[in-house]
């Protein structure tokens, strides 16, 4: 049974579209202080976020892994994951669990280190934790990469639009 009830959804911003919610996502851990690539979903249906209690869900087609190859562990994302966001913390997190040894652990809260230190910390419900390098989280952005396309082609056209109207104004030159 879902923990998102109509009465969430109703004070809260809800977004649906895989496209869509990833970016959400993203641009919401990066507002929070945390890395970007720390909730690395697949095919997210629905995603939430109700600022004034900070509950944020996320739903996907169904559970998936990934493996943070920076630190090599294996974290599970159920169907749904949901958690409290504040500045630099998740708490409450339920629907994520990494593997240790041969158990998967459930995870309940993530946080940075105020002041920064360059570590995240995860922690366990029955108070167990582990820190690693936040840059074992962190995402390149692709949009970026997009973005700085654009700007050189707008770029290398007005510098083309440029020299147009310099051959131009050459050719009025040499009329008169």
């Amino acid at each position: 049974m879902s923990i998102v009830t109509e009465e969430i959804r109703a004070k809260s911003e809800v977004y649906r579209g895989d496209e869509l919610c990833q970016e959400k996502t993203k641009f919401l851990l990066k507002e929070v202080g945390l890395p970007n690539g720390l909730l690395p979903l697949k095919d997210i249906e629905e995603c939430g976020y109700e600022k004034e209690s900070g509950f944020v869900w996320l739903k996907q087609k169904k559970s998936s892994t990934h493996k943070f190859d920076k630190i090599g562990k294996l974290v599970s994302y159920a169907p749904e994951v949901t958690a409290y966001v504040e500045v630099g913390k998740i708490k409450k997190l339920t629907g994520v669990k990494t593997k240790e040894l041969l158990l998967w652990i459930t995870l309940s809260d993530i946080y940075v280190d105020n002041p920064p230190t360059g570590k995240i910390t995860f922690q366990t419900p029955a108070g167990l934790f582990r820190t690693f390098p936040v840059s074992a989280f962190e995402v390149e952005e692709k949009v970026k990469e997009d973005d700085q396309k654009k700007q050189e082609k707008k770029v290398e056209s007005e510098v083309k639009e440029g020299a147009a109207a310099v051959a131009a104004a050459a050719v009025q030159v040499k009329e008169v």
